[in-house]
């Protein structure tokens, strides 16, 4: 499986073909470093989590830069953020495309230095785990959309057919340990480890920071700065609302989704099919995956942003409203593996509000739908479609 072949790999070649640079970022242990090595192979490979590689870099980075004519990959180089300015040199002396190829698993430092630095440079992609559809045309996607959200996509976990809770365990503790430290100087990190395992109560709800503060005894702008951490490596994301306007009233609140169902299951202490089905939470746990496997599609196409919800001061609401192709499509997404009208009543308000027609439902099942409403349905293993 570690030659699998990733969904964003001619988006990769593509932008490493018209830009000096190629950056990639995503969670750690989601694949980016194999990535590289597959389409980059023939550039020399460095990990700047080495700390002898570190340590020869910081002590002159322009001299150790200037050794590689050709470029190199260079992995977790937001360790080393000197580094960036006198890539900016070499970039600006040399216009061969495609030079040195950046990974990283922290967004915010990594944006942080190449908009200072490299900016017009540098290509920007994210990379997820596995999704749906790369595990679909590589033969190896499951039967129940169950298992996979209890299995999420982190590649290793596939790989080795390990228990994802037994990993999920140590990922959260290297997560904690070693990249929260990286971006803000937390003194209380199991503090920290009970935010995260809060926010999984609000996975598919909007955020409530006023709450989330009393719960853990922080202020409202720690809980901010704690979700933009979490954000910004590739635990969670929010979802924005839809502002255009319909002469209503719109929720301005922001909703949450964590990027690994994998992990979200683990934090809710979910570990069988049974369990998950049987979870109060089980339609906002799935909804959270099919969000994820869209966002998912859309990285590995170098598509960012066009995806929100639509919610109104009286309940009306749309969990996914998604810019595709120059068309506004409103997306219902359910759980139930028997669909009925009483699941397409947002997207009939929609419809009459925003004179808006494409629309469909996503649901839980299987069976080739007639859907009772003039809007489509897609199945879960479909979701590679949208």
């Amino acid at each position: 499986m570690a030659d699998l072949r990733r969904a964003i790999w001619e988006e990769a070649t593509l932008l490493a073909g018209q830009l000096r640079g190629l950056c990639i970022t995503g969670p750690r242990q989601s694949g980016k470093s194999t990535l590289s090595k597959m389409i980059f192979g023939k550039k020399p490979y460095f990990s700047f989590e080495n700390p002898k590689i570190e340590a020869e870099v910081l002590k002159d980075p322009e001299v150790w830069l200037n050794k590689f004519e050709n470029g190199a990959i260079l992995d977790e180089v937001q360790r080393v953020p000197d580094i960036f300015r006198f890539l900016q040199e070499i970039f600006d002396n040399n216009k061969a495309r495609g030079q040195f190829i950046l990974t990283g698993s922290n967004n915010f430092l990594l944006q942080e230095q190449i908009s200072q630095s490299l900016a017009g440079r540098v290509g920007y992609l994210k990379l997820l785990p596995f999704s749906l559809a790369e595990l679909q045309a590589a033969g190896l996607a499951h039967d129940s959309v169950a298992k996979h959200i209890i299995k999420g996509g982190y590649p290793e976990i596939w790989d080795q057919n390990l228990v994802p809770a037994k990993w999920m365990s140590s990922y959260l503790q290297t997560y904690v340990q070693r990249d929260v430290r990286l971006v803000r100087n937390i003194t209380d990190l199991s503090q920290f480890t009970r935010f995260i395992m809060l926010l999984a109560n609000y996975a598919g709800q909007l955020i409530n920071r006023e709450a989330i503060s009393r719960s853990i005894g922080i202020d409202n702008k720690t809980v901010q700065a704690w979700l933009g951490i979490l954000e910004s490596s590739f635990i969670i994301f929010q979802l924005q609302p839809w502002y255009n306007n319909l002469n209503k009233r719109i929720t301005k609140s922001p909703k949450l989704y964590f990027y690994d169902t994998g992990l979200l299951c683990y934090l809710l202490r979910i570990e069988s099919q049974t369990g998950l089905k049987k979870h109060p939470a089980y339609g906002a746990i799935f909804e959270n995956w099919v969000m994820t496997e869209i966002r998912k599609n859309r990285y590995n196409k170098g598509l960012e942003g066009g995806m929100y919800f639509f919610r109104d001061s009286a309940g009306n609401e749309v969990d996914l409203i998604l810019e595709k192709n120059e068309t506004i499509f409103a997306i219902e997404i359910k759980a139930t593996t028997k669909p009925d009208s009483s699941h397409f009543s947002g997207l009939k308000y929609w419809q009459k509000h925003a004179r808006l027609n494409d629309g469909f439902l996503i649901c839980g099942g299987r069976g080739k739908y007639n859907s009772p409403e003039p809007f489509g349905i897609l199945e879960w293993h479909e979701v590679g479609d949208v």
